[in-house]
């Protein structure tokens, strides 16, 4: 058991993990011809708990409480890997990286977040709310509006050979780039982190 705990406590490396990920939507399909996707399962959630007449969430949710069971154990999964199986090695983060955060004032790197931007302190802020609040409304309204978010749409879409999955996993990639490349830093400056 000892041996286990110490295989599963160890980052394991993408060419293991991600056939592991990708072996998951032929499972879901031939076992159940069921879709993964994480996205949808707030909105089984709000079905069953605000059965309000709303057409969007008139459905029958039970025929999905799979999903909110395997959402459930990702978060329990989730809970267990933090308090449990933590990895005590320092998160590895290369050093250009560290050099261009470090100019924007972000320098700790002790947790999976960094402390500098993600405090109780900076939520009850006007940066705060417009880095958590803002964001993360546009983050699910464009979950919502691309019928799915990043994984649901590259690992599910894809492998199920989607012509949208592939345009918003595309978009999604230019995105990525462009705010990481263009405007992440002008935005940091802005906000003040």
């Amino acid at each position: 058991m000892e041996k286990f705990i110490e295989l599963v406590s160890q980052p394991w490396p993408w060419w293991v993990a991600g056939p592991i990920i990708g072996l998951t939507v032929p499972a879901l399909l031939l076992l159940g011809n069921k879709s993964f996707g994480i996205s949808s399962s707030l909105r089984h959630i709000c079905a069953a708990c605000m059965p309000a007449g709303i057409p969007f969430f008139t459905y029958n949710w039970k025929k999905e409480l799979w999903n909110l069971v395997f959402v459930l154990g990702v978060l329990i999964g989730g809970v267990i890997a933090t308090f449990f199986l933590a990895n005590p090695d320092a998160i590895v983060i290369a050093e250009s990286t560290q050099r261009d955060l470090a100019a924007l004032g972000i320098t700790d790197y002790s947790s999976l977040m960094p402390s500098d931007i993600f405090t109780w302190e900076n939520v009850f802020t006007a940066k705060g709310l417009l880095f958590f609040v803002v964001g993360g409304f546009l983050i699910g309204f464009g979950t919502r509006y691309a019928g799915g978010c990043t994984s649901g749409h590259a690992i599910m879409g894809l492998s199920t050979l989607q012509w949208p999955s592939l345009v918003a996993t595309i978009f999604f990639m230019v995105g990525g780039f462009l705010m990481t490349h263009v405007f992440f830093e002008p935005l940091v400056k802005l906000v003040g982190f």
